[in-house]
């Protein structure tokens, strides 16, 4: 049986080339990062390696870089480390109604400790109005945190702008940028961020490791205290071999980023679908302002997850990784005002840096068996 994948989203496989980084370190470079003698420096210098090649993703300097354990680590440090520093000045948070729950959550549990949270609408598109922003912003507003990039419909948010609104009023301002890193071209300067979430394993590296960039000169309280790691930021001895192969994972996506593969097999697979299912299916999302992978479309009067158990050897969602094998309307779609009707037959295709022409193919006659 023939196996596709098109669930880049939810995980990305490790590339070949971060494999190769990562092996050595699997049975040498032993010492501690932070030891000053022989075993200890050829450590600290892959992690000084991968440091900079993050930070060449992002156009940031290198000590802007926190290694964590993943987006949801860096998201809940972003968040908590910034109210817990600054929750003097304020307690007012904005952000949107169609967050990551690794932002919704740590948000909520703020609000158990006295934040104020506003959670702006969305258009039909899945898009952040910088005007709504603006509108919610109070006096005592301290924190604004919207996503580059809708993990289900892809979207891409006007963060540049967002972050000029925020600039303008003095509020910190954090984007997660799980899903669109690697995937378009990210500069936090042009982008006018604070802080930037990645995870590797969005990117062809490892489960388990991510990044938090933060501009030089904010002020964080550590979530994890113990020594002076990660400038301070996040106690423990680093995971050399992990933060070694989302740096090489990075570096590797600075060309992936613009490359037209992507966008070319995703319009591609469009029109292929247009063409065998004509109005019975439709796009979810914006048609062009989106991640160029992914392609989420509504089976017209079907239940999405009854159409991927039809197929077992198809991988795709029906939602966010977090939400499989919920069948009811996503709550992304629900705030897009998506008809139940159509809302209910969403599946969301990504595609990645291994996806071939004829895999796209195979999927369209699998699915043309369904119906």
């Amino acid at each position: 049986m023939n196996k596709v994948y098109l669930d880049y989203n939810a995980s990305t496989p490790l590339a070949p080339e971060v494999l190769d980084v990562m092996n050595p370190l699997l049975t040498g470079y032993y010492g501690n990062p932070s030891a000053h003698h022989w075993a200890g420096h050829p450590v600290k210098e892959k992690l000084v390696i991968a440091r900079k090649q993050v930070a060449g993703l992002l156009s940031c300097l290198p000590e802007e870089v926190i290694f964590t354990s993943g987006g949801s680590e860096a998201n809940n440090l972003a968040l908590k480390g910034y109210y817990f520093k600054h929750q003097y000045k304020g307690k007012h948070i904005i952000t949107s109604k169609i967050e990551h729950p690794a932002i919704v959550e740590p948000l909520k549990f703020l609000e158990r400790l006295g934040a104020e949270i506003t959670m702006v609408d969305v258009d039909a598109y899945g898009m952040v109005s910088p005007e709504a922003i603006e509108d919610a912003i109070r006096e005592d507003t301290i924190l604004i945190t919207v996503m580059h990039s809708n993990n289900e419909v892809g979207t891409l948010q006007p963060i540049d702008e967002i972050g000029e609104i925020a600039r303008r009023h003095r509020i910190a301002f954090h984007t997660d940028a799980s899903q669109s890193a690697g995937k378009v071209p990210i500069d936090v300067n042009h982008l006018n961020v604070d802080m930037l979430t990645i995870a590797g394993h969005k990117l062809y590296a490892p489960k388990g490791i991510g990044a938090l960039y933060i501009r030089k000169g904010l002020e964080l309280e550590p979530l994890i205290h113990g020594a002076g790691h990660e400038f301070g930021l996040r106690a423990g001895t680093e995971n050399t071999m992990l933060a070694a192969g989302l740096g090489k994972a990075c570096e590797l996506a600075q060309d992936q980023a613009r490359d037209r593969k992507f966008a070319d097999l995703t319009n591609y697979f469009w029109v292929q679908l247009q063409e065998a299912f004509g109005d019975e299916v439709v796009l979810n999302g914006h048609e062009e302002k989106r991640l160029p992978n992914t392609l989420n479309v509504s089976f017209v009067n079907r239940v999405g997850q009854d159409i991927l158990s039809a197929i077992p050897q198809l991988a795709a969602s029906t939602g966010s990784a977090c939400h499989s094998g919920i069948v009811e309307l996503s709550p992304v779609l629900r705030e897009m005002k998506v008809p139940e009707y159509v809302g209910m037959g969403a599946v969301r295709f990504s595609l990645g840096r291994y996806t071939a022409k004829e895999e796209l193919d195979q999927v369209i006659s699998w699915l043309k068996e369904t119906f």
